[in-house]
């Protein structure tokens, strides 16, 4: 009986730690996604203050991460997580560097957007990059959402935003260069705008990632060089194995 309790007490203790690293790491994804508005809006509003503070407050991110990653070490050494509780711990540590990574673009941004808002806005007040970066913070907001509810319809739904954002990426490129053939005098407005986009392009990737990871944790199936379509059938057919816990669930 003792022993019953014992092993109660430690299980719950485990769950405990899940949820509260679960918790730092949303914390992280808000922090970040704000880091990633804020960039943005810098740009597109031609403010020099808000591009320098998000390039500024990246070293928080970094933080974050390294503090996460700790706690994650600590329970791998302590608690010993097999099966779904270790997938949880692995896509965790997986999906904090995503976030960091997402950090450093935002942060990029920041620069790039403090130094164009000394030029003279376009027309357009850079109108495609507005509707990539909504594209963007859309696709890292759900793959957040996802990653808390464990919802694997709604990862799904992210990794599939990941071509849009590439089409657009890839149009807006051809569109720089031909304003760079057109007039020199655009080059390094085009060249910025460029590394602007690519960016958020990167930025989609790592969010498409942090989807993947909800599906890894939830159904233990690695699927970053599978195609979409083959991973909705293999789910719908019952292919994927082991499915989570539902403590880890919770």
């Amino acid at each position: 009986m003792e022993t019953a309790d014992l092993s109660h007490h430690i299980s719950r203790r485990f769950n405990e730690d899940l949820e509260r690293v679960r918790s730092k790491v949303l914390a992280m994804g808000g922090f970040v996604e704000h880091q990633l508005h804020k960039a943005v809006t810098a740009l597109v509003e031609g403010d020099s203050t808000l591009g320098e503070s998000v390039a500024r407050d990246d070293q928080q991110v970094n933080n974050m991460e390294v503090a996460i990653d700790e706690e994650c070490s600590r329970i791998l050494a302590t608690r010993a997580p097999a099966a779904g509780d270790l997938r949880v711990i692995v896509a965790i540590i997986k999906t904090i560097t995503d976030l960091e990574r997402i950090g450093d673009e935002a942060e990029k941004i920041g620069y790039i957007a403090s130094r164009l808002a000394t030029m003279e806005r376009p027309a357009d007040k850079y109108r495609e990059i507005k509707h990539i970066g909504r594209v963007v913070s859309d696709m890292v907001h759900d793959g957040l959402d996802a990653f808390a509810r464990m919802d694997v319809e709604a990862a799904l739904r992210v990794a599939r935003q990941d071509r849009l954002v590439d089409e657009e990426y890839e149009a807006i490129q051809r569109q720089s260069i031909t304003f760079m053939m057109e007039d020199p005098r655009t080059i390094r407005r085009a060249l910025d705008v460029m590394w602007v986009v690519r960016a958020l392009e990167r930025i989609g990737d790592h969010a498409k990632n942090i989807s993947e990871y909800v599906i890894y944790m939830v159904h233990g199936k690695d699927i970053r060089h599978t195609s979409l379509d083959d991973v909705e059938r293999d789910l719908r057919a019952g292919a994927a194995v082991e499915p989570l816990p539902p403590a880890a669930r919770s």
